[in-house]
């Protein structure tokens, strides 16, 4: 008798709150990722803080949070913005951060109607940008401080 195989549970995005931020907190990613990604507690901060509107989304596989992203809209040409895209060390490798990313895209769309969607990576981060153009995303030429602009229209 052969036993199936596991489903991994639903990968999912929800807002930050006192219940969840904690788990938020305490993701890390691996050493060679810290140079460009802030840690979350840094990210937190900028979305209480920052005038630029930042929202924070909690990434949950099932019942764990194995991530972290934010959105804010540029109100220069209403584009949706995701900044700060994290998965945990622990959970790297198993497709949690392509699953975030949709997941974030399909969420914004449903509740906010947005369809054009932005990102910028630093342009040594391969692994972001890997990921980012294998869902669609297209570098335009622009650049944000010394990171690399990627659009997406859903």
């Amino acid at each position: 008798m052969t036993s199936s195989p596991r489903l991994a549970p639903p990968v999912f995005v929800e807002p930050v709150t006192s219940d969840n931020w904690r788990a938020v907190a305490a993701l890390q990613v691996k050493a060679e990722q810290r140079e460009f990604v802030n840690p979350p507690l840094f990210n937190l901060a900028l979305c209480h803080y920052s005038p630029a509107g930042w929202s924070p989304l909690a990434v949950r596989a099932g019942e764990q949070t194995v991530g972290f992203l934010m959105w804010a809209v540029d109100p220069a040409d209403a584009s949706c913005w995701l900044g700060g895209v994290m998965i945990d060390a622990a959970w790297q490798g198993q497709g949690y951060g392509k699953q975030a990313v949709r997941a974030a895209l399909a969420a914004l769309t449903a509740q906010h109607g947005h369809r054009q969607f932005a990102l910028s990576y630093h342009p040594e981060n391969t692994g972001a940008r890997h990921l980012y153009l294998g869902l669609g995303f297209q570098e335009t030429g622009e650049r944000e401080d010394e990171e690399i602009v990627a659009r997406l229209t859903t």
